[in-house]
């Protein structure tokens, strides 16, 4: 019997409540994944909820677990070809909306993996908001989770089970 299905539901179950921090800012059903087992990059996903009434934005990201953390999002360069790309002025969260962190747009980006990240470990990151400052995300890792059907381009929404 594999305890590995139960380890992901717990997890999952366990960070299904949104993370808040003295603000206004929620985050709701984080999730990080890797390419592979040998994979030296690795990205995180999330929604991000402004229930304040001041727009914010997050600026940078932080995690041990890799040599650079950046904030990325995916563009068409015209050629019809996604490409990845850094945003250093990082994404904005309007006040009363939310903003998607997903597979195939925006995207938290770890460069330089320093260990292997397994299905069920959960990791600390770091994110750092001009307004609300620092909140400190427990993010559990998900290799097997699908994005939902028609979930590219930097939209609709990642499965949730």
């Amino acid at each position: 019997m594999s305890f590995k299905p139960l380890a992901v539901a717990l997890a999952a179950a366990l960070f299904a409540a949104p993370a808040l921090a003295g603000s206004e800012i929620a985050i709701h059903e984080p999730y990080a994944r890797t390419s592979g087992m040998m994979a030296k990059t690795g990205a995180a996903f999330m929604k991000i909820e402004n229930g304040g009434d001041e727009d914010d934005r997050l600026i940078e990201a932080r995690a041990d677990m890799s040599e650079r953390v950046e904030l990325h999002t995916h563009i068409d360069d015209g050629d019809g070809v996604m490409k990845m790309r850094h945003v250093p002025d990082g994404f904005a969260i309007p006040a009363g909306q939310s903003h998607m962190l997903m597979r195939g747009g925006d995207h938290v980006m770890f460069l330089g993996l320093t260990r292997r990240l397994k299905d069920g470990d959960v990791v600390p990151v770091t994110l750092i908001f001009e307004k609300a400052g620092e909140i400190t995300v427990d993010v559990p890792v998900d290799l097997d989770r699908k994005p939902r059907e028609g979930a590219h381009g930097g939209h609709g929404m990642t499965d949730g089970d």
